[in-house]
């Protein structure tokens, strides 16, 4: 593994060794990422939380871990730091500690770029952005998931490598993104993971309707979103739509904007905007007619 390129003044890693860690955040993230480093190989000389009871337990999953309070005591045990806080917390944070030459810095924020980062840094130092695409619930299904898990990373081509060789070590993936595109796949995983919470509550609130309970249509329509997501990835998205708008049911559409204003209204919002969605995809693929479309686009914007 090539080291970092500048040597720090108190502490440095073997050639050709991981550097050494240092994690501030006692909160879900960083205990997660504290333990699948050590398990991995990976030397966590120093945590820092505020609270000592996370402190405690931060520290009994990394052992022989210094453990600190504060996290500018860290900064003389370590060569690479993870902040592992609040996006609020970060930028404060960054600007209460101030890099020695050699070390590098990096947050777990799905959000915010590395550049939020930039008042820590100082000559020879280097800054980037780590965020695995896990739900951090539970400590330990954190660390299992991080196990084929994607992690987005930011930073220079060196700091890069040494992250991408960081999440291999943890069993997940690095994925590159470029300068200043944070927010947008940040945005897509929402969805991924909580919009599509959002919309398995809108179909087991239209289940209920036809007097499933949750664990029904779960059973029932999960099979259907399996079926769909598979065709997506063998077909491609826009090949793998299928339903009433993709044949121009126009009918089809008009009752079901009636029975959703009649028995599930939240979840009229919704079904909305996805129809609109639907019909650009069909009309793009050209299995629906400008005209039909049309029609279809005035039925969602009429109001009752």
């Amino acid at each position: 593994m090539a080291p970092l390129e500048h040597a720090h003044p108190h502490l440095l890693s073997e050639p050709g060794q991981p550097p050494v860690v240092g994690i501030v955040g006692g909160g879900a993230v960083g205990p997660a990422l504290g333990a699948a480093l050590v398990r991995a190989g990976w030397p966590v000389g120093a945590i820092a939380s505020r609270d000592a009871v996370r402190r405690a337990r931060f520290q009994a999953l990394v052992p022989g871990a210094r453990a600190f309070a504060e996290a500018t005591a860290l900064l003389d045990e370590v060569e690479l730091v993870i902040l592992a806080v609040p996006d609020d917390a970060l930028a404060g944070l960054a600007g209460s500690l101030h890099l020695y030459s050699g070390q590098a810095m990096i947050h777990t924020s799905g959000a915010l770029g590395a550049n939020v980062l930039e008042p820590a840094m100082a000559a020879g130092t280097q800054i980037g952005s780590f965020h695995p695409l896990v739900a951090f619930a539970d400590t330990e299904l954190a660390v299992a998931a991080l196990r084929g898990a994607t992690v987005a990373i930011e930073a220079d081509d060196q700091l890069a490598s040494l992250l991408a060789e960081m999440a291999e070590a943890m069993g997940a993936t690095a994925v590159r993104l470029a300068p200043g595109t944070k927010s947008a796949y940040h945005a897509a995983a929402v969805l991924a993971a909580g919009g599509f919470v959002a919309l398995l509550d809108a179909i087991a609130e239209l289940g209920a309707v036809a007097g499933l309970d949750e664990a029904g249509s779960l059973a029932i329509y999960g099979r259907l979103v399996e079926q769909t997501l598979g065709n997506a990835r063998a077909l491609g998205i826009s090949r793998a739509l299928t339903g009433p708008i993709t044949r121009g049911d126009v009918g089809t559409l008009a009752g079901h904007l009636a029975t959703l204003r009649a028995h599930a209204p939240d979840a009229l919002p919704l079904y909305v905007a996805a129809a609109g969605r639907e019909i650009a995809l069909a009309e793009g693929r050209g299995t629906l007619a400008p005209e039909l479309a049309e029609t279809m686009r005035r039925a969602l914007a009429a109001r009752p």
